[in-house]
């Protein structure tokens, strides 16, 4: 089978070009992809920000949403005609190593799920059926971006209602963390960034307090707010994280790391700050279990609780990928979504 995709070639240079699609192995499915997101880490790695690129060429994205066409053996999970969130999230399912694709005679790396393209081979456990009716577009954010975000705050801080929390970086991430914490009944809940425009979509989300942190210092911002239960880090800047450890109260107050910072940078922290009892916590975007969490999250969706309408007025054909990737580097989108159908 032959399809379109966006293939990275070298750091900054991508083609889109039509490619081959290798015979399913067990435990891979065929999906035609329907929408992908376009998220910072794709961004770092078409950068070069991740370090060495070992497996140039090859297919990018690793969130969408699509439709089954065909199983391979012993694929027990999905069926033909499902739709299903893409993710690069693991769930229950086969653990498939990606395929070789072959592109006008070369060989092209794909992982265990690639979303820039029409079709993709993906491994079943990275794939999440949904209702016929729900909405694939807003299906497809929550591959990545919105359940690390309302992971970060659900699974990983855990606040409990009254407790106050600050999101540090107002990008995808940072929103749906702000998003969890209005669910969680966090009060008051508090965005630093340094983008105004991204301030107001927060402010427009439920922030109580915004704080541009490009013209006052965050920290002296936070003390006259009150005491800090919670940092939510969503940046990836180390100068952010070492600020939302030492925002936090002593006794208690949690820090949560989620923010990919680029390759060689480093986090110098003072070990006082845990001799007052501070937490800082890692996360695995969002410790989120794909087939007890999506469902929950699509139902936030469905019943109002949950409103991606901000998210989605960004909307891409697969040839300006690059565009779209340019524009989430510029802060002008918040979360690209490349339509397949455009």
């Amino acid at each position: 089978m032959k399809t379109q995709a966006a293939i990275l070639i070298e750091s900054n240079r991508i083609v889109i070009d039509e490619i081959t699609l290798p015979p399913l192995k067990p435990g891979q499915v065929l999906i035609q992809i329907k929408y992908s997101g376009v998220c910072h880490t794709q961004l770092l790695e078409v950068r070069g920000h991740r370090g060495e690129d070992l497996y140039l060429p090859h297919c990018l994205g690793h969130e969408g949403s699509g439709i089954v066409l065909e199983i391979g053996p012993k694929v027990e999970k999905v069926k033909p005609g499902d739709h299903v969130i893409l993710s690069w999230m693991k769930g229950s399912g086969a653990n498939v190593a990606g395929s070789l694709y072959d592109w006008r005679g070369k060989a092209v790396n794909a992982g265990a799920i690639t979303t820039f393209s029409h079709h993709s081979i993906l491994s079943e456990n990275r794939l999440t059926p949904i209702p016929l009716d729900f909405p694939l577009k807003e299906a497809a954010l929550i591959g990545c971006a919105i359940p690390t975000g309302l992971g970060a705050v659900f699974n990983t801080a855990k606040p409990k209602a009254g407790d106050s929390l600050a999101v540090f970086g107002c990008g995808g991430v940072g929103l749906s963390a702000l998003l969890g914490a209005k669910i969680s009944g966090c009060a008051p809940r508090i965005a630093i960034d340094t983008n105004p425009h991204k301030l107001s979509l927060a402010k427009a989300m439920g922030a109580t307090h915004c704080i541009n942190a490009s013209l006052e210092d965050p920290l002296a911002a936070l003390q006259k707010i009150g005491t800090l239960d919670y940092a939510i880090e969503a940046s990836g800047s180390p100068i952010a994280m070492h600020q939302a450890l030492k925002a936090v109260r002593s006794q208690g107050g949690s820090a949560v790391i989620v923010g990919n910072a680029r390759f060689g940078q480093e986090l110098t922290l003072d070990p006082k700050e845990f001799n007052q009892g501070k937490k800082l916590l890692g996360t695995w975007g969002g410790d989120n279990q794909p087939d007890l969490h999506f469902p929950r999250y699509c139902n936030l969706i469905r019943y109002g609780q949950l409103d991606l309408s901000s998210f989605i007025n960004h909307i891409y054909p697969l040839n300006q990928v690059e565009t779209a990737l340019d524009e989430l580097e510029g802060g002008k989108v918040l979360r690209p979504l490349i339509d397949m159908d455009l």
